[in-house]
């Protein structure tokens, strides 16, 4: 039998003012969960016990506290045994297994410690051990009946990937930061076989295993697509100090910095702040990081149009591989920089109104699981609005693609800088000439560089193939 983890999580429920305890509670809801409130003082009270009695407190509410500590502490401060019990369960991916519940046998409710007779009952009602949870979240996408592109495998091969990665160039060695909403740990990037490092917090974010959003999770699964085996870092950022999270990855000293977020900034001058930012892109780039941004969405999009960066634009591929510009992605000539035209080059971006467009892993009932799920197509993605997957593209995804393409071409030729990576990148790129990009600037594409989709659809192989010219001969 497996035995009890070294680590117990449980919530202490104070006595509740209706005089009924928690446990013993037929039904709590909305309409009756006032009864089953403490006061504040004992509340307090029943804290400071808790950690007088050695108990970690993680968490106080107005009817629980959320307390940790190894199991032979519980035995000891409420008089009692524990045992592990092992119960089925259906975990991710509809996966029949068990896992390890902790009991009392001392009560007939599954996993309660009585206090009564024990020095804490002046101050509790019981004791509830937590259970195992699991995500309903797969490791393989949902197939909805619309045209979308999966990762990996669809996203490599229309940015032609494939052939490098076979030839042994998928990004090894080379580290690549992303700053966004956070990351989830995934199955689909076990699956994989993916190895991303650690989160890292940016000031005034939190909680590094949450991605609230689910932006960032999704997003970074289009970097992996380009470039399998780099060294990836999420940087938690949050939407209100964006500056401090690029800074953030900036001293981790990357090779290649992604970003899918930014301003709407039509013409100058720069606000204090944004010139601040302006003054951390251009650092980063003179000490040698390449620094990668969307475009927009119809966004005249800052630090996307930062002259030091390489800039994302759109390009849709449809069923048959027919290339046409994205509606969603922006494309523009800059007013607060002159003779900065915006995008250098393009990623895969879906269509009005929503460019559902790349089926990608979230957090399961995070912002982007639940924002257009259940709706017909292209309204929303069809998906379920807790399944761990949502369908989303954007200048967001064409960002990572071009900073995962950029990483393959860094393994092929470490010395080149970002300027001669975003000239092979444009050098190479697949020429687009149909479509317009989004009707805020109605750029049509045609032959040539043009606004709508900067040199065209980025081209991996192509790229490293220039990177390795440049370098000649190892």
């Amino acid at each position: 039998m497996t035995g009890l983890p070294d680590r117990l999580f449980a919530q202490a429920s104070p006595h509740s003012v209706g005089e009924v305890s928690l446990f013993a509670a037929d039904v709590v809801n909305q309409e009756t969960v006032a009864n089953f409130t403490s006061p504040r003082s004992l509340i307090e009270e029943a804290t400071a016990k808790l950690r007088a009695g050695g108990f970690e407190v993680l968490q106080v509410t107005p009817t629980t506290i959320n307390i940790a500590a190894p199991s032979d502490h519980f035995e000891q401060a409420f008089e009692t045994r524990l045992e592990p019990e092992e119960r089925p369960v259906i975990k991710e991916g509809a996966r029949e297994d068990t896992a390890t519940f902790v009991e009392c046998p001392d009560t007939e409710v599954q996993g309660l410690i009585a206090t009564h007779d024990t020095e804490f009952a002046d101050v509790l009602e019981g004791v509830a051990f937590e259970e195992p949870v699991y995500y309903h979240e797969s490791a393989s996408p949902p197939k909805p009946g619309y045209w979308h592109l999966e990762v990996p495998h669809d996203v490599s091969a229309q940015l032609n990937a494939d052939s490098v990665h076979a030839e042994g160039i998928t990004g090894r060695g080379v580290s690549v930061a992303m700053v966004d909403s956070g990351w989830y740990s995934h199955p689909y990037f076990a699956q994989q076989g993916y190895r991303p490092g650690q989160v890292v917090l940016a000031p005034a974010s939190q909680n590094p295993s949450d991605d609230e959003s689910g932006h960032g999770t999704g997003e970074s699964a289009n970097i992996f697509a380009a470039a399998p085996e780099i060294d990836f870092t999420m940087v938690k950022n949050t939407s209100t100090n964006s500056t401090a999270g690029f800074n953030a990855a900036v001293s981790l000293r990357p090779d290649v910095i992604s970003c899918s977020w930014g301003f709407d900034l039509e013409s100058g001058p720069l606000s204090a702040v944004n010139q601040a930012l302006a003054a951390a892109v251009a650092t980063a780039v003179a000490s040698g990081i390449i620094v990668v941004f969307s475009a927009g969405n119809g966004h005249w999009g800052f630090p996307g149009q930062h002259p030091d960066v390489i800039s994302a634009g759109g390009v849709y591929v449809e069923a048959d591989g027919a290339m046409r510009a994205s509606d969603y992605a922006s494309g523009f000539a800059s007013q607060i920089y002159p003779g900065r035209e915006v995008p250098d080059l393009s990623g895969l971006v879906g269509m009005l109104p929503h460019a559902a467009y790349i089926m990608l892993p979230v957090q399961p009932d995070d912002e982007m699981d639940r924002e257009n799920a259940g709706a017909p197509f292209p309204q929303g993605d069809e998906t379920a609005e807790n399944d761990g997957w949502a369908a989303f593209s954007g200048t967001s995804a064409a960002a990572p693609q071009l900073a995962g393409i950029c990483a393959l071409i860094k393994q092929a030729c470490p010395r080149l800088q970002q300027s001669e990576i975003r000239d092979i990148l444009m050098r190479s790129a697949r020429d687009v000439t149909t479509g317009s990009n989004n009707p805020r600037f109605n750029n049509p594409a045609g032959p040539g560089y043009d606004l709508a989709t900067g040199a065209g659809l980025a081209d991996a192989a192509v790229a490293v193939q220039l990177a390795k010219e440049e370098c000649g001969p190892v």
